[in-house]
């Protein structure tokens, strides 16, 4: 009777141990950055998807800017190659690898505006307009998903590193998750420069 005492109050002792670790806290916080990454994953498709339609129309108004509509379907290009999987936030190299593609295609896209602004008739398209408006909307889904993503990276990464869970999360190799950074620091020191002189 002793002995049934014992290992009844041992169970008890486990269980509630396994209740206060945080591994389920750890598992419901990790599924939120894999939805939140698959979310900025998603947009950054749909981003992708529409470029060669928008390299179509200007192509066809702009064909002496070959070079930019050149350094616009490359970063394209670049970003396809990189396999963007969940398995990717959990690589901090890989993760800066597909962040630096993604800005430069970012670069990319803002130096095809600037062209597009010599070219009063293509702006006054009804299928660049369109293209436009899709790309700027889905510019603005992207932000706010990788502030989703930051947020549910940032929780994460509280969560396993407070006690008990830094335990548990050890135990179970659980370890930080990367959030988006700033490529170029500097850069944001700088004023931009405006240039009104027609070309």
């Amino acid at each position: 009777m002793k002995n049934k005492i014992i290992q009844f109050l041992f169970l008890i002792l486990v269980v509630f141990g396994f209740s206060n670790c945080g591994y389920n806290e750890i598992q419901r916080k990790d599924e939120a950055v894999k939805a939140a990454w698959a979310e900025v994953l998603n947009q950054y498709k749909r981003r992708a998807d529409l470029i060669p339609q928008l390299v179509k129309v200007v192509e066809g108004f702009a064909i002496q800017e070959r070079e930019v509509l050149i350094q616009v379907t490359e970063a394209r290009s670049k970003v396809g190659t990189i396999q963007a999987t969940p398995e990717l936030i959990n690589n901090p190299e890989a993760f800066q690898k597909f962040q630096r593609a993604q800005g430069e295609l970012s670069n990319a896209l803002q130096r095809l505006m600037v062209v597009v602004e010599r070219y009063p008739e293509l702006k006054s398209d009804k299928n660049f307009r369109d293209l436009q408006a899709q790309i700027e909307g889905t510019e603005n889904r992207i932000a706010v998903a990788r502030r989703r993503y930051i947020e549910a990276v940032q929780d994460y990464n509280v969560t396993i590193r407070i006690f008990p869970n830094v335990i548990t999360a050890r135990i179970f190799g659980y370890t930080e998750k990367p959030q988006f950074q700033v490529e170029n620091p500097e850069q944001l020191e700088k004023p931009p420069e405006i240039d009104f002189k027609k070309k």
